[in-house]
């Protein structure tokens, strides 16, 4: 994690006039009551402003009864709140937004669950505020494959160079600001980072979304001008204006559900996903076929990876849903053959993608779109490319994965299944779904180009366990 020494903080602290406040805004009363049965603890977390503009936490009674455990992991947040609330109009019109639109809210709490028992253990582990779990709400509305203009990217929204400042890699076969695991240790230790130098929880969050140097210039600037240095007090651009009041907002619906007419999702204070160490390559659309999960789903605990094929040098850790990690390993255990149907081609410098698309069975829009090739390149150029193996990578056990969408099953005995062809279908794309080939595809059906007539009923090789 990246520190300040204590010797610069205090300087800088001191230039800025915020040395006597580490821990003012920041800081929350709590009194104990008797440890045995029926005790409770008081969380004192309010703002006020006093005459020279300083935000301070003043009593709220709010009290939670810590004696039983939380009844789940919305109760477990709400029992760590630890940053002192914000009560201000924008608080309350983003309060009003959300609470106007209650199936996303619903939809983002749904998506949450996946990731909160996760966050909500390292935070604690960390002894920050849980208000913190509640963040990705606003940066990301909770989707780990998020993506925005800035180019920040995953639940906590890091732009390229400083994932990298994070040491989260980013190269053409993964991006680890979208690995939930890794991004939410990143996120953690930038927030302690921001709190540690700011010693305030409002103007951390602020540099957490404008940058520490910018808050850091408009304090200067209103030192400079004799004007209070407080979170309220800075001139800021609009997106961080509004930055905690929603974060804030959240927290108010998350804090009284019923209030706002919003019926949470229920998650439990449990662990969702578990983790699977990989140390070989594997497709991406067999490990969810091994799993036997849609592969939407299982990209969505796994969405840092850009290509379809996870490499095993890179020590990959796979999420899965802890009822699916028995079954992923006992169809790993029982898989013969190759766990990868893709290999890199080294082109001739002379070679056209159209050249190369038809002689792997693909189109010249899928090969670009796998390599990241712009929409005008149509020269291979001598470089490496991602191409689809001439081998077989094919799931163990068929059973009892769901059949696909327009797919039927042989009635008859044998072991194949047909697929009938829709509109944007194609022999790449059906070989990926099904766990073949395109050449399996092409013999089984007496195909030798690649054109699929829509309404064609085509044979699919089928895949039960061998030996």
């Amino acid at each position: 994690m990246m520190h300040l020494s204590l010797f610069s903080r205090l300087i800088a602290c001191g230039l800025l006039g915020c040395a006597a406040l580490l821990s003012g805004c920041a800081s929350v009363q709590r009194t104990d009551g008797n440890a045995d049965a029926g005790s409770e603890r008081v969380l004192r977390a309010h703002v006020t402003q006093t005459s020279t503009g300083r935000l301070i936490a003043t009593d709220t009674s709010r009290t939670i009864d810590l004696t039983n455990p939380a009844a789940d992991i919305w109760d477990r947040i709400r029992r760590g709140y630890a940053i002192p609330n914000l009560d201000t109009p924008l608080v309350e019109q983003w309060t009003q937004y959300y609470a106007a639109r209650p199936e996303s809210v619903q939809m983002m709490a749904q998506r949450a669950g996946k990731f909160l028992f996760h966050i909500v253990e390292e935070i604690n582990r960390r002894g920050l505020p849980t208000e913190l779990a509640l963040l990705p709400f606003v940066e990301s509305a909770y989707n780990p494959a998020a993506y925005s203009r800035a180019k920040a990217a995953g639940l906590w929204q890091f732009i390229p160079s400083t994932g990298k400042n994070f040491k989260l890699q980013q190269d053409w076969w993964r991006d680890e600001r979208r690995d939930p695991i890794a991004s939410t240790n990143a996120a953690l230790d930038y927030l302690e980072y921001l709190f540690d130098f700011q010693g305030d929880w409002y103007l951390a969050l602020a540099s957490y979304n404008w940058g520490e140097g910018a808050v850091r210039r408009a304090m200067e600037k209103n030192v400079a001008l004799d004007q209070p240095t407080d979170y309220m007090s800075l001139t800021m651009p609009d997106e961080t204006r509004n930055y905690i009041p929603k974060l804030q907002a959240i927290k108010n619906i998350i804090s009284d559900p019923e209030r706002y007419a919003i019926a949470l999702p229920e998650v439990q204070n449990e662990p969702y996903f578990v983790t699977i160490r990989k140390q070989r390559d594997i497709d991406i659309a067999l490990a969810a076929r091994f799993a036997e999960m849609p592969l939407d789903e299982f990209q969505a605990l796994n969405p840092s990876y850009n290509r379809p094929v996870i490499l095993g040098r890179h020590q990959p850790t796979l999420l899965l849903p802890i009822d699916r990690a028995p079954i992923f390993e006992s169809n790993l255990a029982a898989h013969q053959g190759a766990l990868t149907s893709w290999q890199t081609y080294q082109s001739k410098r002379t070679e056209t993608l159209a050249s190369i698309a038809r002689k792997f069975g693909i189109t010249v829009a899928q090969l670009r779109e796998i390599n990241d090739l712009g929409r005008r390149e149509n020269s291979a150029g001598g470089r490496a490319l991602l191409v689809p193996s001439q081998g077989q990578a094919q799931l163990a056990s068929l059973e009892p994965v769901a059949v696909p969408a327009g797919t039927t099953r042989s009635t008859s005995g044998s072991n194949t299944r047909y697929h009938q062809v829709r509109s944007g279908d194609t022999l790449f794309g059906l070989a990926r779904q099904y766990g073949t080939t395109v050449e399996n595809l092409r013999s089984l059906n007496n195909i030798k180009g690649n054109n699929l007539r829509i309404g064609a009923r085509l044979r699919i090789p089928g895949t039960r366990i061998r030996g």
